[in-house]
């Protein structure tokens, strides 16, 4: 009798192919882990299946990239199942985070090994997020970007994307209203993190960790694209905070209005327009994830 059961949610649209995703299954299948896989299907909701699963299964296993895990998080918080993660999207932003490898029998592995580790979500207008939430630049750009130029581009379909809108970017201005205070300002983006990572390996904030309790929140307020460019180097490695034209900080709640809607991007989905209400859950979810390797 297997030890225990998991409900795969598979996204047949990701990037990398069913055969890598086989292999990980047979290596859950020779743990001991029973599996009952569902494709993911645009017409039908991730959280439903998880539901309708949850008195049948012990954890859930989540094959595709950050969009598939973003559609998850309202189930995996409601009903308490820790989830692992077979990264098979574009970016795989999240599981970069915890340090799930790319290859997919390596991270079935850990989900074998079974360590959970508490992670945060982050919340826009009732909607959860693992990584990033953002309005302005990046959410012109996941609209503009289709999932067929995802699957046939990967990570350059992004840069070639952002290249064309950077170049017709106007900066807006934005009510940013967080710890007592309202602050206005004209950006081109605003970017709220829960995690570190975001659209291919850009990091929020160098420090930000999944599980720290914060929000990351940054404005870029440059008044040229090529500026943009400039800053490049710095968002890979998440201190833009150190440019005169970011404004960065911390916080637990805010909420950010503009004059006309703006829309939404979270984890790479469109999820609504501002105004937008940002709050954290702290520990919200469990993830099966790399032990932490302690200093000494």
């Amino acid at each position: 009798m297997p030890e225990a059961r998991a409900l795969i949610l598979a996204n047949r649209r990701a990037r990398k192919g069913k055969q890598s995703l086989g292999a990980a299954i047979d290596r859950l299948h020779h743990a001991g882990i029973g599996t009952i896989t569902v494709p993911q299907d645009p017409s039908t909701s991730s959280a439903n299946v998880i539901h309708a699963h949850a008195d049948r299964i012990d954890f859930v296993v989540l094959a595709g990239g950050d969009g598939t895990l973003n559609h998850a998080a309202s189930a995996l918080h409601e009903t308490g199942l820790p989830f692992g993660v077979l990264p098979m999207g574009t970016a795989n932003d999240f599981a970069r985070t915890i340090g799930i490898p790319r290859d997919l029998t390596r991270a079935a592995e850990i989900i074998i090994d079974g360590h959970q580790r508490p992670v945060d979500l982050g919340e826009v207008n009732g909607h959860f997020f693992f990584n990033v939430a953002s309005i302005g630049f990046s959410a012109t750009l996941a609209r503009g970007l289709t999932a067929e130029a995802k699957k046939r581009w990967g990570t350059l379909g992004y840069a070639l994307a952002a290249l064309n809108l950077l170049r017709q970017s106007r900066p807006f201005t934005v009510e940013i209203d967080h710890d007592g205070a309202v602050e206005t300002v004209r950006t081109v983006q605003v970017a709220v993190g829960n995690g570190r990572f975001y659209g291919g390996g850009m990091a929020v904030e160098k420090t930000a960790a999944p599980d720290d309790g914060r929000l990351d929140v940054y404005s870029l307020e440059i008044d040229h694209w090529w500026e943009l460019i400039a800053l490049a180097p710095w968002l890979r490695r998440g201190t833009q905070n150190r440019w005169r034209k970011v404004r960065a900080f911390s916080a637990t709640n805010l909420v950010i209005r503009t004059k006309r809607p703006h829309d939404i991007n979270a984890d790479g989905e469109i999820v609504g327009q501002t105004p937008a209400t940002f709050h954290i859950k702290i520990k919200a979810v469990k993830v099966f994830a790399p032990r932490l390797v302690r200093p000494g």
